[in-house]
C-alpha cells in the first residue's frame, strides 16, 4: 500500500514509517519544515508538504494514497481540548476524500483519561470529560458517512529512545524539585508501550481494516505511579517522596491531572483481532538503559 503519515517525523509516527517501510509499504510523509522534509527524505520517504491545520492539504495527500494513518497531534497540554478539537477537524477534512472507497484510515486517541474500577478495555466508550472524545467522535462521524476508519489508542506512556513525553517530563520535574513525587501511595496506575511495538499494532490496524475498530496498543498495563517516580529517584539518586494532594499541586502544577491518572488496561482484544505481539524492552529497564537520566546538555 500507499500509505499517507501525518506526523510522520515524530515520536511515534517515525515509528510507523519505519515499520511500514519494513513490511514493504510506500510512504508519503507529511512534513511542515525543510529540514523534516530533508531528514525524512533519507529513509527513502515521499515527501508531502503541509500541516494538519491546512485541510486542504490533509485532503491532497489522504486522496493520493491508499491509506491513512494519523499521528500528527499537538501536544501542547496547556491547551488540550483546543487541540483535540483542532484533531477533529483534521480527521473529518481526510475523512471527506475517502469516503465510499473502503480505503482504511488509523487514527490515534488516548487511553489516559479513560477512568474505570477495572482495567479498561477495548470497547469502552471515551467518556464526555475527555478532550479526546473529540478524536473519536470525528471517527464515528466519517464511519457514518461510509469511511472505513478504526483507532488505536495509546497509553500514558509511550516509551524509548528520544522519548519527550510524559516520563521525560516527570524526570525534569523531579530535577527541579530535588526529588521524585507520587500522590499519596501512588497506587495509581498507567499503561505504557514502547514505541515501536505501538508501530506494529498501528500497521496491523491499517492491514487489516476493520472499520469501526479500537484498538489498544498497551504492553504493560497496570504500571503504579509509585514505582515510576521510585525508578526517577534512583536514576537521578534522589529521593522519592508521598505528596498529599494538595501539596501535588504545588509539585506538579499543570500536571497535577496526568500524574493522578488511574487507568489501568487491557490489549487483550486487540491482540486476539490483530496477533499483536508486544516484544519490545518494559517501561522500568528501558528508562534504566535507555538515557532517560543522561545529563541534560
Amino acid at each position: 500500500m500507499r500509505v499517507f503519515v501525518t506526523g510522520a517525523t515524530g515520536f511515534v509516527g517515525s515509528a510507523v514509517v519505519k515499520e511500514l517501510l519494513s513490511a514493504g509499504h510506500e510512504v508519503l510523509g507529511l512534513v511542515r519544515s525543510d529540514e523534516a522534509a530533508e531528514r525524512l527524505a533519507r529513509t527513502g520517504v515521499s515527501i508531502f508538504r503541509g500541516d494538519v491545520e491546512d485541510l486542504q492539504s490533509l485532503k491532497s495527500g489522504a486522496a493520493s494514497c491508499d491509506g491513512v494513518i494519523h499521528t500528527a497531534f499537538n501536544h501542547d497540554f496547556s491547551k488540550f481540548a483546543e487541540n483535540c478539537e483542532n484533531d477533529r477537524r483534521a480527521i473529518e477534512a481526510m475523512g471527506s476524500v475517502l469516503a465510499g472507497s473502503n480505503r482504511p484510515i488509523v487514527v490515534t486517541s488516548g487511553i489516559g483519561l479513560l477512568r474505570a474500577d477495572r482495567p479498561v478495555v477495548e470497547t469502552d466508550k471515551v467518556g464526555e470529560h475527555s478532550p479526546r472524545k473529540a478524536s473519536e467522535d470525528a471517527v464515528a462521524a466519517i464511519v457514518a458517512k461510509g469511511v472505513n476508519a478504526s483507532v488505536v489508542r495509546l497509553p500514558p506512556s509511550v516509551h524509548g529512545k528520544g522519548d519527550h513525553g510524559f516520563v521525560p517530563i516527570l524526570i525534569n520535574m523531579a530535577r527541579q524539585h530535588g526529588y521524585a513525587a507520587c500522590i499519596n501511595d501512588g497506587s495509581n496506575c498507567w499503561a505504557a508501550v514502547h514505541r515501536f511495538d505501538a508501530a506494529c499494532a498501528f500497521r496491523l490496524a491499517l492491514e487489516r481494516a476493520e472499520t469501526n475498530a479500537v484498538y489498544h496498543a498497551v504492553d504493560e498495563g497496570a504500571l503504579a505511579f509509585g514505582d515510576i517516580a521510585a525508578t526517577i529517584a534512583s536514576g537521578l539518586g534522589i529521593a522519592k517522596k508521598s505528596l498529599t494532594t494538595e501539596e501535588a499541586h504545588g509539585y506538579f502544577n499543570w500536571f497535577s491531572h496526568f500524574a493522578a491518572i488511574d487507568c489501568p488496561a487491557s490489549s487483550d482484544i486487540t491482540r486476539e483481532k490483530l496477533g499483536w505481539v508486544p516484544s519490545q524492552i518494559g517501561l522500568f529497564d528501558d528508562m534504566k538503559t535507555g538515557g532517560y537520566f543522561d545529563p541534560v546538555p
